[in-house]
């Protein structure tokens, strides 16, 4: 088995099971100092930008799920996040991660629950964060299985992201890019627990930017900080140190990256790889190499920018509607097309191919 380093800390100590062995793992505390962080409202990007999500989702309904109401740590132009509130409860889950080297390969097999303690999901009404939002949503197992190069290389041109699952951390829970349903900043709008998780429709528990629960040993403070995890394309995230400088999305490309020495499998590499920063766009803001191909349950917003028309014009008839609520769903028409079968459309089986609720798929399609 691969080896899954850095774990959390304990506090209080707690056990997961990880597939063929066992390792401590634990919850940090949330950072109390108060700062503002600059509003990544706004910055989504049809190609690679510094400070700005290339998202394959362009268009973004207003009216989404999400926060409820802003709350007082949201100004006009940053937010605070001590000043948020987050879900209460220390749940610990018995987490499954299994990273494995096969030859040129990367294998990833998880149950997606999380090896650092959540907060109580569905929110409950006695919890003070109720009040901005009310999360219906529990935390569900998965079954995940995936396989990324073991030795990532740059792809010709930087790709898009999707929105959903864009990597995964060293403590099994899912990473998403920096925007929430509604295409806002979600770590600033959202509410999430002390570990800055919560879980979506399908029960998938995952962070939109660094956990505190992350623990980054660094090797001491003038040291390059650990990976917490990996892209879908198979480069690692590291924390946010670099000899013992703390980096900003100022410091990285457009894709959230950089190329220095790090540590890559046991050994000191010079090579390219994701930040995780404090900043906007938090994690990465466009793929470098070539990513996994994910179950289709998993692929919530994959594809190509949001409601572009193809090639030649638009699409004309059935294909036309069929088109339009692919669009509005952040998926790509052929996806869409294979869910719902022949008429008439299954959309129970649609939303456990696509990962989205039936009811909004049926909407989506005219209610047909």
């Amino acid at each position: 088995m691969y080896p899954i380093t850095p774990a959390a800390r304990a506090r209080p100590r707690h056990r997961i099971h990880l597939i063929a062995a066992a390792a401590a793992i634990g919850l940090l505390s949330f950072p109390a100092d108060a700062h503002d962080l600059p509003l990544g409202d706004g910055k989504v990007s049809g190609s690679p930008k510094v400070g700005h999500v290339y998202s394959c989702q362009r268009r973004f309904d207003p009216d989404a799920p999400g926060a409820r109401v802003d709350g007082p740590w949201i100004g006009t132009s940053d937010y605070d996040p001590s000043e948020k509130p987050a879900v209460e409860g220390s749940v610990s889950w018995n987490a499954k991660l299994e990273l494995r080297k096969e030859g040129r390969k990367r294998i990833v097999l998880s149950n997606a629950l999380p090896a650092t303690r959540t907060g109580n999901f569905p929110i409950r009404r006695s919890d003070p964060a109720y009040r901005y939002a009310r999360n219906p949503n529990s935390i569900n197992a998965m079954n995940i299985v995936y396989e990324m190069p073991a030795e990532p290389r740059l792809a010709g041109s930087p790709g898009c992201v999707p929105m959903g699952m864009i990597g995964i951390t060293v403590t099994n829970t899912a990473i998403f890019n920096a925007l929430d349903a509604r295409g806002q900043d979600a770590p600033a709008h959202e509410i999430q627990d002390a570990c800055n998780g919560h879980p979506q429709q399908t029960g998938q528990y995952h962070f939109h930017n660094l956990s505190p629960c992350l623990n980054d040993t660094r090797s001491g403070p003038d040291g390059t900080s650990d990976i917490l995890g990996y892209a879908l394309d198979g480069f690692g995230i590291y924390g946010p140190y670099e000899n013992g400088r703390k980096l900003t999305s100022a410091d990285l490309d457009a894709c959230h990256g950089r190329t220095s020495p790090v540590m890559w499998d046991g050994e000191v590499v010079e090579m390219y790889h994701y930040v995780f920063t404090e900043d906007y766009p938090y994690t990465i803001g466009c793929f470098r190499g070539t990513p996994a191909r994910l179950p289709a349950s998993l692929q919530a917003g994959a594809g190509g920018p949001r409601g572009d028309p193809p090639p030649g014009g638009p699409p004309a008839g059935p294909r036309a509607r069929l088109a339009d609520a692919a669009a509005e769903l952040g998926v790509p028409v052929d996806q869409l097309m294979r869910a719902v079968g022949p008429p008439p459309p299954d959309f129970q089986r649609a939303s456990r191919m696509l990962g989205i609720p039936a009811e909004r798929i049926r909407q989506a399609m005219g209610g047909r």
